[in-house]
């Protein structure tokens, strides 16, 4: 063989190695020729096989994969070399290492409190819902028709919230309980009277008994609103006009239980409106906020059977009253009727969405803990009204126990009234020293101040062993306690006289068998991953990879307070700060902030940052943020909380922002300009060329560059943020980095900064986190949701440099093969200089209307072809935005074109005069193609099996068309009883 003959076949061979991933490096390893290499983590994660990679390149039209990159990201902002990571970890690895690494956390029992609680999650809950992908791996629902046991499961939790806090409406939950008072306090200045907005009312009193992390999250939201903050004693309070709300704290942050009712009364008098922020297990026990009459009750849901997580994720949860639900926050699950007239759920109220009221929203929220909302509404069915009042009065016996236990030992208790948390006068350094020794944690509030928080895993050994430091701290003799007190320590007028959780799903749930039926009934009624492709564009759904997951689930790693001493937290402290700097690497930035929970929330931080550092300079005057006509809702949502003002730049006809009216405002607006705001690839799927030009622009006058991140599954390892010209992008960990979508939430939204903005990432008010002039909190924890970046970081650990950029590769790759499939079927609407999508296409679905089908006719028929609809109508109403992401293998592929295809010919058939066909019908459930009298112009196997493939593997949906306007007009958010909503 001739020696050119041999570097030929050389390459070929390595070709094939790269495709089959047997050329990724492992550690202490070197690439070894195998068919397939089966520790390679890429060859689980990415679909396309090897076999398929010469058909997909022949329908796109293309020569290789590099080929197809080319043809699709401009080569100037093209990486000049592979990302600067670690070598690929195979699963087996990872495993080993996430273990060793976790054993560096210190699993202390915390009596910290602050909002936190250990808490028992019941076995049966974790298995079926928390470890489950059937439930894990769900989208948001705004496809109701295959979502209906996650929309049960939420209105659960809404009812539970609803009955516990004696409001009217709740929320299908928020993400964290100081965010959660943030959005009270916006909601409350949003409904002031008439008079109050016209004499500019702005004055929000908050309690010294709030959260200390709470107020620092109130400290950042209020400010660019326009509110000013007034900190003080709710018993001194003066009730001024000048005031239109208040928040309190019930129980307060060291555990003081106050009757709240004379306060509330007088506000009203005053036409200051009240908000409290409660611990929702002492409303088993409390009078609810909702009798004294607040106009909020918020709080967190985590003490109801979810992990601590070192932070999070954990469900807020937030009511309020009727009167105000247009201007509620996030999300609100609402019971009507389908077209059938049978009871159907569904996502209530969506004018209030962002993409409708835009930078008027009153809030950029457009997500939820919908998992861990699940998750506490189950342990609320689960136990029921009398398993919580069992694990209520449990808490505070406890409680009461340990507090006439210690002043036996000559320790003053100083709470007046309490539910789970005392306060003790002792020698702090001397008890603390003590207390690790133990493996025990408190909060020393000063140095002769201690307040301990007891929850529903205490036992009597462990109220033993807090009594035995404090003995030891002062030489006394230690009393055992034998049983638990059954005195009351609050007022008998605050007492709870209230029924609650009385619907039948609180009261037959009780044993394991029949909640884990339960569950699996509600599984059977959604459509998620573990079905079929969720083609979802801009939203990136997918594989949550099960070892990624399956660490969430250690106690090494879910049971660590968020306040616990770092050295007790150093496995937490390792993985966090590498992956910020894995995500440093990957957007080429500098520094990295994982505080934000939430997509929504990221933006929020890096227009905040952006703002602290226009001010550092100066430049108090620079508020003017450009917004492109087709950015995400949220975009000018953030802008208007951050306090800037949102002008609009045109969009041209491809798509493409329209640069000649951004150079005209970017001028025009020089003096105050504070940023654009740009998605890369742009909305319409597109990698824009002119994209280093337009933040050039940017910079020469004054702004700075942010870059929402909703579609950087197109740029890691092939281009990053920081080549393309922007100063702060956010990231949705929850696509780009796999942690799973939840039914929605949960989220991360991190942001990563150019070095002038690295100063002002943010901190925390208890366990400093941030730059050096960091902006106050924009969550609760300092880490945010710290137990699902456990997910992201396996996510890069696994793939490396050369398996992320061959996940961005062939999510090209994918998107572009359903683009020529479908092409001749349907028009693409935005395509990129060269004819190619990036990970994503927008197809054209308007001309259909002559034969009066309309786009969401095609979405609820792709439910019967065993399909949730791609995205509708965003960016480009009457369209469907398609993105397959880089998991789908070819099979899958093929079944969704399939299912397109056969679409398009039933379009073909039906007529404007003529609304009874088998779109319009979509979907068609079992019962309606098993009835008796079938009268329709088309078969029930037409209906119901229109393809081969469906008789193999197929879904029902369980109810028709859910009648969102009926919904609307009768708006119903709980499980009240279908006889009595139609009555309404």
């Amino acid at each position: 063989m001739k020696n050119s003959q041999k570097i030929k076949l050389k390459k070929a061979i390595n070709s094939i190695l790269i495709f089959n991933f047997t050329a990724f490096k492992t550690r202490n390893t070197q690439p070894i020729l195998y068919t397939m290499k089966t520790d390679a983590f890429a060859l689980r994660h990415i679909g396309p096989r090897e076999n398929d990679l010469e058909h997909m390149l022949k329908t796109i039209g293309a020569g290789s994969l590099e080929q197809l990159i080319q043809e699709t990201i401009p080569s100037d902002i093209r990486l000049e070399s592979d990302l600067d990571l670690e070598p690929a970890m195979t699963e087996y690895e990872f495993a080993n290492h996430i273990q060793k690494l976790g054993n560096k956390n210190k699993v202390f029992q915390s009596y910290i409190g602050l909002g936190y609680n250990a808490a028992i999650i019941p076995a049966v809950i974790q298995r079926n819902v928390f470890e489950n992908p059937g439930w894990y791996t769900a989208y948001t629902p705004y496809q109701a028709e295959i979502a209906q046991g996650r929309l049960e499961a939420i209105l659960n939790f809404q009812t539970m919230v609803i009955e516990l806090t004696g409001m009217e409406i709740a929320n299908a939950s928020l993400l964290d309980e100081g965010t959660a008072a943030a959005e009270a306090m916006a909601l409350l200045f949003d409904v002031r009277s008439r008079d109050q907005k016209k004499n500019n009312i702005n004055k929000f009193f908050v309690s010294e008994e709030i959260l200390p992390q709470t107020l620092s999250v109130l400290q950042t939201r209020s400010t660019p609103i326009g509110v000013e903050l007034v900190v003080g004693n709710h018993e001194t309070f003066d009730f001024s006009s000048e005031y239109y709300g208040a928040i309190l704290q019930y129980p307060g942050k060291f555990g003081q239980v106050h009757d709240y009712s004379a306060f509330i009364a007088k506000a009203a008098e005053n036409e200051i409106k009240v908000a409290v922020a409660a611990d929702i297990l002492s409303l088993v026990k409390l009078t609810p906020p909702g009798e004294m009459g607040a106009a909020v009750v918020l709080g967190t849901t985590q003490r109801f059977g979810i992990p601590l997580g070192y932070g999070g994720p954990h469900a807020a949860y937030f009511a309020t009253k009727e009167e105000y639900k247009r201007s509620m926050p996030g999300r609100i699950i609402g019971v009507t009727v389908d077209t059938d007239g049978n009871r159907a759920l569904r996502m209530a109220l969506q004018t209030r969405e962002q993409h409708i009221k835009r930078d008027k929203a009153t809030s950029n929220i457009c997500t939820a803990q919908v998992l861990l909302s699940v998750m506490a509404g189950m342990y609320s069915v689960y136990h029921g009204p009398k398993g919580l009042q069992y694990i209520a009065d449990k808490v505070h016996a406890s409680a009461a126990t340990l507090a006439n236990t210690l002043e036996k030992l000559g320790y003053q208790q100083t709470n007046t009234a309490f539910f789970d948390t005392i306060v003790v006068n002792a020698d702090a350094k001397k008890v603390k020293a003590i207390a690790e020794e133990n493996e025990i944690n408190f909060y020393y509030i000063d140095d002769n101040t201690i307040s301990i928080s007891l929850n529903e895993t205490t036992s009597i050994a462990d109220l033993n062993k807090i009594v035995g430091v404090f003995a030891s701290a002062n030489g006394a003799s230690v009393n055992t306690i034998e049983s638990l007190s059954e005195t009351i320590h609050f007022p008998e007028n605050i007492n709870r006289t209230s029924t609650f959780l009385q619907h039948d799903v609180f009261n037959k749930y009780h044993s394991e068998t029949a909640l884990m039926r339960y569950i699996k009934m509600l599984e059977r009624k959604d459509l998620a991953l573990n079905h079929s492709m969720i083609s979802l564009g801009s939203c990136t759904m997918k594989l949550n990879a099960a070892s990624e997951m399956l660490p969430l689930s250690m106690a090494q790693w879910n049971n660590i307070h968020p306040f616990a001493p770092l050295d007790q937290a150093q496995g937490y402290q390792e993985m966090l700060t590498k992956l910020e700097q894995q995500l440093n690497v990957i957007t080429g930035f500098a520094g990295t902030t994982l505080q934000p929970n939430s997509g929504a929330q990221g933006e929020y931080a890096g227009l905040m940052v952006i703002r602290a550092y226009h001010q550092s300079r100066g430049d108090h005057h620079r508020n003017i943020a450009l917004i492109p006509s087709s950015a995400h809702g949220t975009n000018p949502a953030s802008a208007a909380m951050a306090g800037m003002k949102v002008v609009v730049t045109k969009t041209l006809e491809n798509g493409n922002i329209d640069v000649e009216d951004l150079r005209e405002k970017a001028l025009l607006h020089k003096d105050n300009l504070s940023c654009l705001m740009v998605t890369y690839p742009s909305t319409h799927g597109v990698f824009e060329s002119a994209i280093k030009e337009i933040t050039q622009l940017i910079h020469d006058n004054g702004g700075q560059v942010y870059m929402d991140g909703a579609n950087m599954n197109a740029q890691v390892g092939l281009t990053n943020p920081a080549t393309i010209g922007a100063d702060v992008c956010h990231l949705n960990l929850h696509k780009t980095f796999a942690i799973p979508h939840g039914g929605g939430g949960p989220g991360v939204g991190p942001i990563c900064v150019a070095p002038q903005l690295v100063p002002f990432l943010p901190t925390n008010p208890v366990i400093p986190t941030g730059g050096e002039n960091a902006i106050t909190a924009i969550s609760a924890a300092p880490w945010g949701s710290a137990l699902v970046c456990l997910i992201s970081y396996g996510y890069i650990c696994m793939l490396g440099a050369e398996g992320l950029k061959k996940s961005t590769e062939y999510a090209i790759l994918n998107a572009n093969y359903i683009k020529e499939k479908l092409n001749g079927h349907y028009d693409t609407l935005y395509s990129g200089e060269m004819g190619r999508a990036a990970h994503e296409m927008i197809l054209e679905c308007r001309p259909f209307k002559e034969k009066g089908i309309e786009v969401t006719d095609i979405a609820k028929r792709l439910m019967d072809y065993g399909f949730h609809a791609p995205t509708v109508s965003f960016p480009v109403a009457g369209t469907l935005m398609i993105e397959p992401t880089e998991s789908e293998n070819l099979e899958e592929l093929d079944r969704f074109c399939d299912a397109m295809i056969a679409i398009r010919k039933e379009i073909e058939a039906a007529t404007l005069d003529n609304p009874n066909n088998v779109l319009k019908n979509a979907p068609h459930t079992l019962m309606m193609v098993t009835i008796d009298n079938w009268n329709f112009p088309y078969t029930r196997e037409a209906a119901a099996f229109p393809l081969e493939y469906i008789t193999e593997n197929k879904f029902w949906p369980t109810v028709r068309r859910a009648d969102e306007a009926y919904g609307d007009r009768n708006l119903v958010c709980s499980c009240a009883p279908i006889e009595a909503y139609m009555e309404s």
